[in-house]
């Protein structure tokens, strides 16, 4: 091989997802080759975000500081939570610009198989934030897959006894798709969560 420090970058490239050992090859290749500047940039970003990212204190979704821009905000919404499953699932909801509350980011979802329960994703630390009464809606966005179901139930039975209004985003047939192109699963779903028009 090239060096075992070639070797070492390999590896450390292989740490990403959907990575396998070609693609991290040809990455490492591109970089000590094509972009040596971008590979120094790169370092030094990765550096930067590992010192400096970590998890807000109230919400669990990435800051630089204690406490993230979100709930620190006194414009959002504080009576309204959308419950996510990671700091990915805010990004998407705050591009799209039509949530104007705060939110609590579970860091994943129910998978007894794979030893993660509700302590794991932090479901009695969102029970107990949801206790102080001072939301009044919680909106449970969790992903439309088996696991990301299996929470949202968990979730609305672990807040039963708390006088909350709990509601789960819509899940279907997507804006502007035709049922002919929509898998089985989600025109099962788009049925059954139909909505009233009369």
């Amino acid at each position: 091989m090239f060096s075992q420090r070639f070797e070492e970058l390999v590896q450390a490239l292989r740490v990403l997802p959907s990575v396998g050992p070609k693609s991290a090859q040809r990455m490492a290749l591109h970089l000590v080759m094509k972009n040596r500047e971008g590979a120094v940039f790169l370092a030094q970003a990765l550096n930067e975000a590992a010192s400096y990212i970590h998890a807000c204190q109230v919400c669990n979704s990435l800051t630089e500081h204690d406490i993230c821009e979100i709930c620190a905000s006194h414009e959002r919404d504080e009576q309204v939570l959308c419950v996510v499953e990671s700091p990915a699932d805010v990004m998407a909801i705050e591009h799209s610009g039509s949530f104007k509350g705060k939110y609590h980011v579970l860091g994943g979802h129910l998978s007894p198989l794979d030893g993660i329960g509700p302590d794991e994703i932090g479901i009695p630390a969102l029970v107990e934030r949801l206790s102080q009464n001072i939301i009044q809606e919680v909106i449970i966005a969790t992903n439309a897959t088996v696991e990301g179901q299996a929470t949202a139930h968990y979730l609305l039975e672990s807040c039963k006894h708390l006088s909350l209004r709990m509601t789960r985003i819509a899940q279907g047939v997507p804006q502007g798709g035709e049922l002919e192109y929509v898998d089985s699963h989600t025109l099962s779903q788009a049925v059954h969560n139909r909505m009233q028009l009369k």
